[in-house]
């Protein structure tokens, strides 16, 4: 195919998954031109739709991290926005489950880490109220997070569209950006797939997930220190047939790279298991049937009543993770161009969760950051 000729727009985000979406209605309503350019068929294909679609209170980030925020922020944010849009959602609450006394001496901690984060309404359960709530459940204690819930993720990606298409954005589906270059007052960027066009922007917005280092690495002038290496955290799920036998989602005390094989509910009451840690090299959505024996040993440990046979195979997501295995907690990284010195360019580094609970705070925070250099 023959290229077509440059064109100009203010505002170019790479990604249509729940951040990109969020980023290009918070600049549209700032009453920016944005185009959002995907390489998949629609929105949210990736990360964005293999999760565990929980609304975060924002419990385990460190103290003033921007995962934690960014996760109170975007929460306070979220439910009135789904209660004005109609977009599906439960604030069901969660329990954090202890089921020995070393767990139940790191509940006070987890406690005091979610108040400081601004997580409403914690509070530590006894044995016997924790399992008048849950009557299935064992736990010697339990932590109760009201301010936990459900949300039904496409309908809330579509939600964000809806918005940033009525205030002037455009998404454009089928379009890999292949590479970006510094030009004079902006950047230039590559659109392959069957109508390839050069695109000239004065904002370009790297929210390409689990794709966000490889692109910078196509950026001319990006300076190469400053991308970090990608790693995959693979989470694994398993379906529980029948519907729920709990009401509030039921987490363990977390394990290093997750949060542990944690009940989930779906919106039509059906429970899901996962995510687990699985680290691995290349990009791979299959889901390992022989996984659920490790399933079988996490859940009964806080549901003892767990048939052989219930679990099966369900989906996967992959944490875009910046650091590798055993390597200390990552933050989120927003980096403009008083980090990097390239003008124009914002790049989203380890969006993994809670970026969809904190994705209108993250929108916020490039909208700003944008607005400044």
């Amino acid at each position: 195919m023959r290229e077509r000729a440059l064109e100009a727009v203010d505002c170019v985000v790479v990604g249509a998954g729940v951040v990109g979406l969020a980023v290009a209605r918070a600049l549209a309503l700032a009453g920016r031109e944005v185009i959002v350019l995907d390489q998949a068929e629609g929105i949210g294909t990736e990360t964005s739709s293999r999760n565990s679609e929980v609304i975060h209170a924002g419990i385990y980030y460190p103290a003033g991290s921007l995962m934690a925020r960014f996760c109170v922020a975007g929460r306070r944010t979220l439910y009135p926005y789904c209660a004005e849009k109609g977009v599906p959602h439960a604030n069901c609450g969660k329990l954090i489950v202890a089921t020995n006394a070393d767990e139940d001496a790191k509940l006070a901690d987890i406690q005091r880490r979610a108040t400081a984060n601004g997580a409403e309404g914690m509070r530590i359960l006894s044995r016997a109220e924790a399992v008048t709530m849950e009557p299935n459940l064992y736990c010697t204690s339990a932590l109760l997070s009201p301010s936990t819930g459900i949300i039904d993720s496409h309908a809330f990606m579509l939600a964000l569209q809806g918005d940033a298409e009525n205030a002037g954005a455009v998404m454009v589906f089928y379009s890999p950006v292949t590479s970006a270059r510094a030009v004079t007052g902006g950047l230039e960027i590559q659109v392959g797939g069957a109508d390839p066009m050069a695109l000239r922007c004065n904002l370009l917005i790297n929210s390409c997930g689990l794709h966000a280092p490889g692109f910078a690495r196509t950026i001319t002038g990006m300076p190469a220190e400053r991308i970090p290496s990608a790693y995959y955290a693979k989470g694994n799920y398993f379906t529980l047939a029948g519907k729920s036998p709990f009401t509030h989602l039921i987490y363990p005390v977390p394990v290093p790279g997750g949060l542990g094989v944690h009940l989930t509910i779906d919106l039509g009451g059906q429970a899901r298991f996962g995510p687990d840690v699985e680290w691995i090299d290349t990009i791979d959505y299959r889901v390992d049937p022989s996984r659920a024996d490790s399933f079988y040993v996490a859940v009964r440990t806080y549901w003892p009543d767990l048939k052989d046979g219930a679990l099966q195979p369900g989906y996967s997501g992959i944490r875009p993770k910046t650091v590798p295995k055993g390597a200390p907690g990552q933050d989120f990284v927003v980096q403009g161009p008083q980090t990097h010195g390239m003008p124009g360019l914002i790049n989203l580094f380890g969006i993994e969760s809670p970026g969809l609970t904190a994705s209108f705070a993250i929108a916020d925070h490039v909208r700003d950051v944008a607005a400044t250099g």
